[in-house]
């Protein structure tokens, strides 16, 4: 388990190096890993952790954030309508809203529970039909309609680039967007392209098998 504090320290360290000029938080990818194995790293002081199923995120945490109420839980996956309620109820940030519909459901829900979270706008950076998020020529229209219309908190945009050869390029046009948005916070980077999202100002970095190792 020392290898778990090993690589977030690490992590933590190449930021450092970078200097950069906001802060940069580390969402722990927790999913599908159990407590036993998350819980060096809890119990070292990390706050950020994600998820990416509903009913997996409820079962590991509900008792652990009633007890440790600085936990902060991320939902980083698709979030299907109709799981909405349940993850208003255990999640602090949604980094995957990408739909009008959803966006209504979920303000509805914390006008009747009272409950505001953070969320992040998913945005289809390189418009790839097999993924979720708003095309880039709708941002605009749909950003106003969370914030004016549905009066969600919207904190930044996320992306999750394809897999190819322009990534750095995908950064540099989400950083972009975020700034015309003027946005504060910034979702993208995952284990293995985190250092250069980073310097496209990702200030919430996505990192899970550079931590917690393979998953089975």
């Amino acid at each position: 388990m020392d290898t778990i504090i090993e690589r977030y320290n690490k992590i933590k360290s190449n930021i450092i190096k970078m200097d950069p000029k906001k802060q940069v938080n580390i969402v722990a990818v927790s999913k599908t890993f159990s407590i036993e194995h998350i819980k060096p790293l809890i119990d070292y002081g990390h706050l950020h952790f994600g998820e990416n199923k509903v009913q997996e995120a409820a079962a590991k945490w509900k008792v652990l954030k009633n007890e440790k109420k600085n936990l902060k839980l991320h939902m980083i996956g698709k979030l299907q309508s109709n799981k909405a309620k349940n993850a208003l109820e255990i999640f602090d940030y949604i980094h995957s809203l990408d739909s009008q519909k959803l966006a209504d459901i979920l303000s509805r829900l914390e006008s009747n529970t009272n409950r505001f979270i953070k969320y992040f706008i998913q945005v289809n950076i390189g418009n790839e039909l097999q993924k979720s998020g708003i095309p880039i020529r709708e941002l605009e229209d749909f950003y106003n309609y969370c914030v004016n219309e549905r009066k969600l908190n919207i904190i930044g945009l996320m992306i999750i680039p394809p897999v190819d050869q322009k990534v750095i390029s995908y950064f540099q046009s989400v950083d972009t967007l975020n700034k015309s948005l003027n946005l504060k916070e910034l979702s993208m980077g995952m284990s293995a392209d985190y250092m250069d999202a980073i310097k496209y100002n990702s200030t919430f970095i996505r990192v899970g098998s550079y931590i917690f190792g393979k998953r089975i």
